[in-house]
């Protein structure tokens, strides 16, 4: 072993001390291709559309709203002002969370 190392050590102090140093300059390497760029933004295509699904979902609990609504009123018609303040806070729960799956969806569509 201690051959070797006598052997090398010549070699390598030869190559070190020819090394220069070069200036860092900034190169931009990065390149997409066409097919990356369609995945891209078939990927956008495709999570805007699960964002959306949202919508569905607010509009199911919209009408589970009004219609527990309507039966509340036929079973006690002196709580009227009541539920239709519960109703009215259980609508706009339910918009702002489609509201806000709506949004999400035009997030990824148009800022990514």
């Amino acid at each position: 072993m201690y051959i070797c190392s006598r052997a090398i050590a010549p070699i390598a102090r030869n190559v070190l001390s020819r090394a220069t140093v070069r200036p860092a300059i900034a190169t931009c390497n990065f390149h997409t291709s066409t097919a990356k760029k369609d995945i891209d933004q078939a990927a956008k295509y495709i999570g805007a559309g699960a964002a959306t699904v949202g919508v569905a979902g607010s509009g199911a609990g919209i009408g589970t709203v009004f219609g527990n609504l309507v039966i509340g009123y036929a079973r006690n018609p002196g709580c009227k002002q009541q539920l239709f303040t519960y109703a009215i806070l259980g609508f706009a729960l339910s918009e702002a969370m489609g509201l806000f799956c709506l949004m999400m969806s035009f997030l990824i569509l148009f800022a990514f």
